[in-house]
Order: C-alpha cells, then structure tokens, then sequence
C-alpha cells in the first residue's frame, strides 16, 4: 500500500510539473480508465458524428457545397482512427470499443441524437458544434496523457476548418433571400441549447471534473468552457443578424460575460440516457454498418494470414 502511494505521488507530481504521460509509464488504474471513457467517447462522437452530416451529401445545394461537405465526413472518419489508435495505447481492443458503443454501454455526444431537418442545419452544425468542439479540444492539446495530445494537435486544425465552413453557410443564407434567412434562423433556433449542452453537466452535478482537472486531463470545467463558447459565439451571431433563442441572454458588465438563461436539464439526461429523437436510429445505423462489413474485415484478415504465411515460406527456404 505504501509503495501505491508513494507511485501516486511521485505520478501527480509529474502531472504538475507539466510532464506528459505515456502509455508505458506507471498510472494509476482510475486515470487509465477515465482516458478509456473520456477517448472512445470522443471517438465514438466523431464516428456517429458522420451520420447526420453524411445524410446531406446527396442534397446540397451546389457542387462546392458537396465536395466540402464530404472533404468534412472524411475527415471525422479519420478523428475517429486518431482516437481510437490513441485509446489502444491504453490496453483495450478497438473492437471492444466498438463492442461498447454497439451495445449502448459506450456513450457520444448528445448532440448527434439530434436530426438534420433543412440545408441550415448543416451551417448550423459546422458553426456551433464543431464550435464548441474546438473550446473543448484546443484545451485538450495540452493534456497530460501524451497520445491524446498529440492527437488532438491536427484535430483542432481540422475542426478549425469545419467551423469556419459551417459559419460561411450561415453567412450565405443570411445574405440570401428573406426565406433562406429564416432557415438559417430555425436551424440556430433548434441547435443552440443542444450545443451548449455538449460542455457536459453543470459542475456541480458533474463527478469526473474535480478529478480531471486535479491529473491536467481537463484544463478548465464544464461551466468555464460553456462561458468561453457563448462569449465567443454572440457576436458571431450579432454579424449574421440572427436572435440566439434565450430571452435571458444580456452582457454583464461587471462579470465581463455574457449572462444567460436556464439549459433544460431533463432533456440533457434524457438524451444521454438514450430517450434523444435519433438515438435509436443512430445506434442501429452504426450497428448495421459493422454487420454489413463484416465480410470486408473477414477478407482483410484472410489476406493478412495469408501474405503472412508467403513470407514465413520465403523465409524458410
């Protein structure tokens, strides 16, 4: 017991000392299990955050729009391998996270339970939740765990990218006709309380944060990072000329942030919990997706034993 502790300490002060940990160094058992979940969820969001944007592809409205709309899928697919790859470092098989998210044990972002109703929503979700990814990922470049760090590192540029393409749509629309304006206002209208809900729970409700930021695998809470999305984000929609939907939103002059009104909590758990409009939906899609390719992986795996058993041949002779 006395050497666990000794471990501990010498390990937080590594932590705090701005070192990096990585995958063969000694940890402790919790922090190698908060990176499992904190990772594959954020692996897992990348993958289901395919299928919302992937069910545009077919009908945008120009060939420019299409081809970085699906420049944009491909690019979560790869956010998705990154993570992954990173989360093996951590002793745990990629199937057993897929095996985890298949079965909803595995948890992602709320936000993808939503539904892509209009062109707008595609705006909508470049500029807001990939937004609110950035305030989130940027943070994570610097935490502890090495691989997830580095990981992070072209993400965030990539991310950089899709919000600013999200945000040019917008400004399209609001520019456009009075109906293409009134689009881009529904689609703000709908996804501004989901986005403001992927910062995670309040603090105060939220059992990991105190940890997280005590081992640098989070740099500021849930509370600290939603205050940054809305500073950033009201402005932005000041220059579009729409209304963000929160009648209690106002500057504070004294807390130099922008006050706003109550998140509908219930709904946050509801969606995590698997109630959302598209959770079933996007569980079975991603279910069908591994079943319908399980004969590509059965191929691949043929192939690999046997180039495999051509080499040990060559080498034997």
């Amino acid at each position: 017991m006395e050497k666990i502790v000794d471990q501990e300490a010498a390990f937080q002060a590594r932590i705090d000392a701005g070192e990096k940990i990585e995958p063969k160094d000694w940890m402790p058992e919790k922090y190698r299990k908060t990176h499992i979940r904190q990772i594959s969820q954020h692996a897992h969001s990348e993958i289901v955050g395919m299928l919302p944007e992937g069910n545009w592809i077919t009908r945008t409205p120009t060939l420019r729009r299409k081809v970085g709309l699906l420049a944009k899928v491909q690019d979560e697919a790869g956010h998705g391998l990154y993570l992954y790859s990173a989360a093996e470092t951590l002793g745990i098989s990629r199937d057993e996270l897929f095996h985890q998210l298949h079965i909803g044990k595995a948890k992602y972002s709320s936000i993808f339970n939503y539904p892509t109703m209009t062109w707008a929503d595609i705006g909508a979700i470049g500029w807001l939740v990939d937004g609110a990814a950035i305030i989130n990922q940027v943070m994570l470049t610097r935490t502890s765990f090495g691989p997830y760090a580095r990981a992070m590192v072209r993400i965030c540029k990539e991310e950089s990218f899709h919000q600013r393409q999200g945000y040019e749509i917008m400004l399209t629309l609001c520019e456009g006709t009075p109906e293409q304006k009134a689009m881009a206002q529904d689609a703000l209208n709908r996804w501004w309380w989901p986005s403001l809900m992927m910062f995670g729970p309040r603090d105060a409700e939220s059992p990991n944060t105190e940890q997280s930021v005590k081992w640098k695998i989070k740099r500021k809470t849930n509370d600290e990072l939603r205050q940054q999305f809305i500073d950033i984000t009201i402005p932005q929609a000041e220059i579009l000329g729409i209304t963000v939907p929160d009648p209690d939103l106002k500057w504070n002059e004294e807390r130099q942030h922008y006050d706003f009104g109550e998140i509908d909590w219930d709904e946050f758990w509801q969606v995590v919990k698997g109630n959302g409009p598209c959770n079933k939906e996007r569980l079975q899609a991603r279910n069908d997706a591994w079943n319908n390719g399980a004969w590509v992986r059965n191929a691949a795996r043929a192939h690999a034993e046997k180039r495999a058993e051509k080499e040990r041949t060559a080498e034997a002779s």
